[in-house]
């Protein structure tokens, strides 16, 4: 789809997403290794999980998802950058990450299929790798085993960006008290 306006040319991807076949194993095995969600998996079981990947391409300023959608599936960039951001109440955007080749976000849906609390949007154009909640939990069903490896990396995932996410909160908080003992004693 090709829609020009003041000499400018923006191609969508929808279709050509929409209509996508599951990822190719050439070098998705690879990416996937090097995700700690992924690395319990022997290559047996790689092989079993490629099956329920798929392929889907964003051009730069195309979002992949809207804050408030549905969280349907874990995202693994396999090239370009995909920018996170939320919006406030009072309409404030705000960049919470950018994130390159190798990086993965929306894992929460995976668990919890709750709403998307940011949107994400291709900086550039992107190819990503997308685990879809309902082909996982099917993929759980049929390889409880090596299911529960992947459940087991996304908690420890979660876990560790969660004391990151502590860690940070704690480091502010000290330098809002020095800040605050600094200018009004305490």
């Amino acid at each position: 789809m090709e829609k020009t306006k003041k000499n400018e040319t923006v191609h969508s991807s929808f279709w050509a997403n929409f209509f996508r076949s599951p990822a190719d194993q050439t070098d998705l095995e690879k990416s996937l290794k090097s995700i700690p969600l992924f690395n319990e998996l022997n290559k047996k079981d790689l092989t079993h999980f490629l099956t329920i990947i798929h392929n889907r391409n964003y051009l730069a300023g195309e979002y992949v998802f809207y804050q408030g959608d549905p969280g349907i599936g874990l995202y693994i960039i396999r090239s370009g950058e995909i920018k996170i951001k939320r919006v406030d109440d009072d309409n404030n955007e705000t960049l919470l990450a950018k994130l390159a080749e190798g990086d993965f976000f929306g894992e929460l849906a995976l668990i919890d299929g709750d709403k998307r609390s940011a949107s994400a949007v291709a900086a550039a154009d992107s190819r990503l790798a997308v685990i879809f909640k309902p082909d996982l939990d099917e993929f759980i069903e049929r390889f409880p085993k090596k299911g529960i490896k992947v459940l087991q990396g996304i908690a420890h995932i979660t876990a560790h960006r969660l004391r990151k996410i502590n860690e940070d909160y704690f480091s502010l908080q000290k330098k809002i008290n020095t800040f605050s003992e600094d200018n009004y004693g305490a």
